[in-house]
């Protein structure tokens, strides 16, 4: 009886994982394995990384705890860099192993590279794949992957009345590891390995890496302060932590699973409180799962500049434009103060999203792929549905956000000053439009358009105090 590779991807959790529960209910020796990839590194032509060093820093952290979590069962985790379709063929002849378990991939990157390595395998080996990506498991959802509606709407209402949530898989106890010397299981990569020469100017990333902390943030979101009752009010923010729940972070690497949260927000709702911020949480992780299961349906279309709809859009593709939106030099505070966030530590929230994206796509006419590409570079929390539907529906399917009244809407002042210093001594009205006064070491716009002028003269209006 051979081996069983267990190939860790985007499920970096021991809670709640069927691939991992297989694996050990299969009897066979495992051999744990994820792999740093280089080619995900790679230098793209529009000038930056395909996945930058924060989103490297937090999968490293990822990793490392999923390392020491699969220790106190018992077992270890290879850590490796290099291509899989090189190494798993090497690694099935060399440790013997017969089946290779994983999560089932969706996207065409990764479903080619499968089929890559099943070229590359020793006939005696196969792939045993396992779902976990979604809160409705995709054998529930009354729909054929082809069948999957064009709106959320009605995913949502047909799927919530017709497929039931499973209960999470729990934690094996124990599990019948391969035995291998110390020094064959590795260790995360370097920098200088994955092509960064040197650390870039960034911060740590937003949030810690890891199941641990994955499972610490959902009781201290939840439980310890309560703030899920407020969620629906307070979601819009872009200051602080506690303004939204920072899930997404440990749900793009697999770290937290979506039934793990549903049940927790079900726990939630019998114990503390229930009222529409449960409901909204549940509704986020639908709408993941409707993107996640759309993607599929569309495929590489979602990744072209004309869509999925087949939508034309006269982009300039201005590149002076695009690199000032990226570096957070636009002169619009609203967008700047986002887009240096999201450079520092690889995160930003929903609201900066949406404008940042509707920023870049309406107001300076440049590609929306170019603009899906560097959050896939930098957010922690890239999760290629989400991402790349969101920019999609942000070019052709929603309406327009004005930066300069949203700014105003949220209150947004002090998480400007937090982010661009240089305007840190201009008071609650000028922050929001410093292009109408003196500032040294800020850019002026490239254009203020005349569609904001309702939104400047409610800020001129501004009563300030100046005390």
């Amino acid at each position: 009886m051979g081996n069983i590779l267990l190939w860790f991807k985007n499920d970096l959790r021991l809670h709640d994982n069927e691939s991992l529960v297989e694996a050990v209910n299969s009897g066979k020796k495992i051999l744990p394995v994820y792999i740093f990839t280089p080619s995900l590194y790679q230098e793209l032509s529009i000038g930056f990384k395909k996945t930058d060093f924060l989103r490297f820093e937090f999968s490293k952290q990822c990793v490392l705890d999923l390392r020491r979590n699969l220790r106190n069962i018992g077992g270890n985790l290879m850590i490796l860099v290099g291509e899989p379709q090189s190494l798993l063929p090497d690694l099935v002849r060399e440790h013997d192993c017969d089946t290779i378990i994983a999560e089932q991939e969706f996207a065409t990157e990764e479903l080619n590279q499968i089929a890559a390595i099943d070229k590359a395998l020793p006939k005696n080996c196969c792939f045993k794949f396992y779902w976990g990506r979604t809160l409705y498991h995709i054998d529930d959802i009354p729909y054929k992957i082809k069948e999957i509606p064009l709106t959320s709407k009605a995913y949502r209402i047909n799927t919530s009345k017709k497929s039931t949530v499973r209960e999470p898989l729990k934690i094996p106890e124990r599990c019948n590891f391969l035995d291998i010397p110390d020094e064959s299981w590795g260790n995360v990569p370097d920098t200088d390995s994955l092509n960064f020469n040197q650390k870039p100017d960034m911060d740590t990333p937003y949030v810690k890496g890891g199941e641990t902390k994955a499972l610490e943030r959902l009781e201290h979101y939840l439980f310890e302060t309560e703030q899920l009752s407020s969620y629906r009010w307070t979601r819009n923010r872009s200051l602080g932590m506690d303004y939204s729940s920072k899930f997404s972070p440990y749900l793009a690497l697999g770290c937290l699973s979506p039934r793990t949260i549903y049940k927790a927000v079900k726990r939630y709702e019998k114990t503390v409180k229930k009222n529409q911020s449960t409901w909204w949480m549940v509704f986020e992780l639908v709408w993941r799962d409707y993107f996640t299961f759309k993607l599929m349906r569309f495929q590489n279309k979602v990744y072209k500049t004309e869509g999925f709809t087949n939508k034309t859009m006269e982009f300039t593709n201005n590149q002076n434009l695009f690199d000032r939106w990226c570096a957070g030099t636009t002169g619009i505070p609203f967008v700047d103060a986002h887009m240096r966030q999201l450079n520092k530590t690889g995160f930003m929230s929903n609201r900066g999203r949406v404008n940042c994206a509707s920023f870049l796509v309406h107001d300076y006419m440049v590609d929306w792929t170019w603009g899906a590409s560097y959050f896939e570079s930098k957010l922690i929390d890239y999760d290629v549905a989400s991402n790349w539907m969101n920019w999609h529906v942000q070019a052709y399917q929603i309406w327009y956000t004005n930066p300069v009244n949203q700014a105003l809407k949220y209150r947004a002042q002090e998480f400007i000053r937090k982010w661009i210093p240089e305007l840190g001594s201009l008071d609650d009205r000028n922050i929001l439009i410093p292009w109408e006064t003196e500032v040294k070491n800020y850019p002026k716009p490239d254009k203020v358009f005349k569609k904001w002028t309702r939104a400047i003269n409610k800020i001129k209006a501004l009563e300030v105090d100046n005390s």
